[in-house]
């Protein structure tokens, strides 16, 4: 690994400048090695902001949790006009982010009021009585109180997904109160868990967020007084699509899924904009509150009809609406409520329950612990958390469940162990618990649905469809041609794993054979394993598709797929596969029309969009879970991949094929917690140390627009910048600033950009393309995202797209590069962990560059700060089903 002096002349990996070291060292060198720094001067900008998988490019304001109604903060609107505008998620969410439709209803209706027992189980350790899945769905009570009508119809809803009537995905795709139609001998409905897009529409639905103060659907999370300077009202979002709904890519709309994000509030509770009566209503409130008027089309989104009384009667409803403080709203309901508000008010307390687990979601929690969520209520001021949290359950504004707790190097309980086994209470948002059941069950199904039949996958259609639907259109139009009738019998599946290219390509295709479900773990070149299994399956007969997270992936999946001599288009990706715009389609029950489906970047999937994908597949499927366990998570919430694994509820191939190279070999030290030194006599790996934050710029900007396409040949289109956070003088926002003077100067006058800009386009939450501008329209913005036409609609421009020479890792996260330029600065020791060091470091195919500031706390990340936990369901909810399998 190469590394360059760190005094005076400008750092270059060439020969011809000045000398870097030949010798290999470690990205950190201890501080008495003798190409350390003596002693690295800490940058004197404050630190960058973190980026957040739910939220990555939000600037979030700083909050005072003691802050409370009656410590008189700042009104919503002055408060605003001191909030800096903020830019639009990159990620989301999670992401990334998907809206359930069962939320649409007006917020009185959506209220449930069961008279639950003061519930131990929502304030501390206690054992408690697990409701039934009817029971928790309409408010989490087992007590005898009388439930409103909306409970009930929710309550009805889930008995009928329990008795087989309905599919869990329902939730998703059903407002609740809507009579859910039985399935005939269980078939799904035409479009599970997903809105059926419109081919080409700029306006296609998207997933979007979880809650405050994440945008929906990559708008920028906005101060009270609206995004963008001036205050001036935001765009209105596009319709929201039903959880695990991509954006659909219409033909010639570029890379899947681009399409414009979905509004509403965090995804829970999404309308339409009310009528001109009622928008004045709410503009009235919200005047008298000191909040903006022009927030009332999000009001009506985010709280339904009727928002107007209900704003007016609980002030404290305004965390609804995505960018919105507990300080704010305790502004805006001491100017409507006078002294009758405080911080004990039990609508204050309802209103930041659910608020706390929408912020916990963009952090990748689906639930969270009761005596988390104590304690964080009682630093916003609460007087009596446990009564708060009582209440919460009892007005069916969040889910109680209880988990057994794991006791490592015990033996499992058995049945009839009339021991009590000791359980963690956890509370979480409908909406998450019910996809992480959907998917549990989704998942249990796959498994128990396989046959190991040989004669039912030995040719190509043998296994009957009838009433199938018509091909998709992307499928007719990919190259993907319907397969031939097998000109004799297809070779068996031992035959197939010994022609297979590697051992660990064999063993995955015997476990394949074999199996409903399986796990493949592994670096980049395990990838290869996932491409010899496709062709394999092909061989056979089957139907066989792998899906990518992000369009790079895609493409550099559909390369090796046709190496191998298959049809590129057999590589989608998730999202283009859920919306039908790639893929095979899907048949008559609405299930896709294929036999083996690979799942590459599977740590990348959160539990909505996993949900969405399980339920669409067939019964008798073969499906594998593949990517690499020590990349960053998910943007949107959950651990899907990281949960099946642990559960142990199917077959684990390991890959034992090590990614080559340099790179290879220092990320593979890396991803067992060792930053080893590497040699790199072609300069694969070289090492910039900096002192202070004006020379990592200045270092980056060099290393970019000179020395690497000087020294190594890659040209500055295929070099990508990756920091730790959006915010700070070495983060993003200011590399790209300076990055654009120097490579593409110019006053930005589309937008803020220039024809040549590189950018950063929010498809959707939790995923963003990057690409180049090539042209301004009347209609917006034309990218070229990696060969593909795309056109950012004119609305979308200011929330959606941001210059995208420097990235975050999370942004990078599925993608890569020729070249990478990795910053890690001098303050970005605690945003650093192993998770976070594996990504950036293994995005780059040829060559990669850090720039160090960071001195010790580099090589202290990797060894000792693994990943933050997230706390999910999902590994329990399939243990459960395992035990009783």
């Amino acid at each position: 690994m190469s590394s360059d002096r760190p005094a005076g002349e400008a750092a270059s990996p060439t020969t011809g400048d000045p000398a870097p070291r030949e010798d290999a060292t470690a990205p950190a060198p201890a501080p008495d090695h003798p190409e350390a720094p003596a002693d690295p001067a800490p940058a004197t900008a404050p630190r960058g902001q973190a980026e957040r998988p739910g939220e990555p490019e939000a600037d979030e304001a700083t909050v005072d949790p003691g802050t409370t109604a009656d410590q008189h903060p700042a009104p919503p609107a002055e408060a605003a006009r001191e909030a800096e505008p903020t830019s639009g998620a990159d990620e989301p969410p999670r992401e990334a982010e998907p809206t359930s439709e069962a939320d649409t209803q007006p917020r009185e209706a959506r209220e449930t009021g069961p008279e639950a027992e003061p519930a131990a189980e929502a304030t501390g350790g206690a054992r408690v009585a697990a409701p039934s899945a009817g029971e928790a769905a309409a408010g989490g009570s087992t007590g005898g109180g009388k439930r409103s009508a909306a409970a009930e119809a929710l309550a009805a809803a889930v008995r009928a997904v329990e008795r087989g009537e309905a599919d869990a995905a329902s939730f998703f795709t059903s407002a609740r109160g809507r009579s859910t139609a039985a399935r005939p001998g269980g078939a799904r409905p035409a479009s599970p868990g997903h809105a059926t897009p419109t081919p080409g529409d700029p306006q296609a639905a998207t997933p979007h967020a979880a809650g405050p103060p994440g945008p929906a659907g990559g708008a920028p999370t906005a101060p009270l007084g609206g995004a963008g300077s001036g205050g001036a009202p935001a765009p209105e979002p596009a319709p929201t699509a039903t959880a695990g709904a991509p954006a659909a890519a219409g033909h010639g709309a570029g890379p899947s899924g681009v399409g414009s994000p979905a509004g509403g509030a965090g995804g829970a509770r999404v309308s339409s904009a009310g009528g001109p009566a009622e928008l004045d209503e709410i503009r009235q409130v919200l005047a008298a509150g000191g909040a903006p008027p022009h927030l009332a089309e999000q009001v009506v989104r985010a709280l339904g009809e009727g928002a107007g009384p209900v704003l007016r009667d609980d002030p404290w409803q305004l965390l609804a609406v995505p960018g919105v403080r507990p300080e704010q709203a305790d502004g805006f309901a001491r100017a409507l409520l006078g002294p009758d508000c405080g911080p004990g008010d039990e609508r204050r307390s309802r209103a930041l329950v659910p608020w706390l687990l929408e912020r916990a979601a963009l952090e990748g929690h689906t639930a969270r612990e009761s005596a988390t969520l104590r304690d964080a209520l009682a630093q916003h001021a609460v007087p009596d958390p446990d009564e708060a949290l009582r209440d919460a359950v009892a007005e069916g504004v969040v889910l109680v469940f209880q988990d057994a707790l794991e006791t490592p190097g015990a033996a499992p309980a058995a049945e009839d162990d009339e021991a009590e086994q000791p359980v963690r209470v956890l509370l979480g948002l409908d909406r998450y618990a019910l996809a992480e059941e959907s998917l549990a069950d989704g998942l249990a199904r796959v498994i128990n649905t396989f046959e190991l039949d040989a004669a039912a996958d030995s040719a190509p259609g043998a296994r009957p469809e009838p009433d199938a639907a018509p091909e998709s259109d992307a499928a007719r139009e990919s190259g993907a041609e319907p397969e031939a009738e097998a000109a004799g019998p297809a070779p068996d599946w031992e035959a197939l794993a010994d022609a297979a290219p590697s051992p660990s390509a064999a063993e995955l295709v015997r476990a394949a054979a074999g199996h409903g479900l399986v796990t493949h773990s592994g670096g980049e070149s395990a990838r290869a394993e996932a491409v010899a299994l496709v062709a394999a399956a092909h061989a056979r007969g089957l139907r066989a598709y792998a899906a990518a997270h992000t369009d790079d992936g895609r493409r550099r999946l559909g390369a090796a797929l046709a190496d191998s001599g298959l049809p590129a288009a057999l590589a989608v990706t998730v999202a283009g596969l859920l919306a039908g715009a790639e893929g095979p389609g899907r048949d008559a029950d609405g299930a896709f029309r294929l036999d083996l489906l690979a799942v590459l970047d599977a740590p990348q999937l959160d539990v909505e969009a996993a949900a969405a994908l399980v339920e669409s597949l067939p019964d008798g499927v073969r499906l594998v879970l593949s990517g690499d366990p020590g990349v960053l998570w998910s943007a949107g919430a959950g651990r899907v991949f990281a949960d099946v694994v642990a559960a142990r509820a199917c077959p684990q191939v390991v890959s034992r094929t090590p990614d080559p190279g340099p790179i290879g070999e220092l990320v593979s030290g890396i991803g067992i917690g060792e930053l080893s030194q590497v040699e790199a006599p072609g300069k694969e790996v070289v090492i910039v140390p900096v002192r202070d934050a004006g020379d990592a710029v200045h270092r980056t900007v060099q290393l970019v627009a000179d020395s690497v396409p000087r020294a190594i040949g890659v040209p500055v289109p295929d070099i990508q910048v990756i920091t730790v956070g959006h915010g700070g003088a070495v983060g993003t926002r200011a590399l790209n600033a300076a990055l654009k003077e120097r490579l593409n100067p110019g006053p930005g006058r589309f937008g803020g950009f220039d024809p040549g800009d590189r950018v950063a386009y929010a498809v959707a939450p939790g995923r963003t393309v990057t690409g180049t501008v090539t042209a301004a329209e009347p209609d917006g913005l034309r990218l070229d995202c990696g060969g593909e036409e795309v056109l950012v609609p004119r609305a979308r421009v200011a929330d959606a797209l941001r210059p995208g020479w420097a990235v975050t890792a999370h942004q990078a996260a599925g993608r890569r590069w020729p070249a990478t330029v990795v910053v890690l600065p001098g303050d970005a020791g605690p945003l650093l962990t192993r998770a976070w060091v594996y990504t950036a470091f293994s995005r780059g195919e040829r060559h990669l560059s850090v720039v160090h500031g960071a001195g010790p706390a580099l090589p202290h990340a990797v060894a000792e700060v693994p990943a933050a936990e997230r706390t999910t369901r999902l590994r329990a909810l399939l243990r459960a089903q395992n035990a009783t399998a």
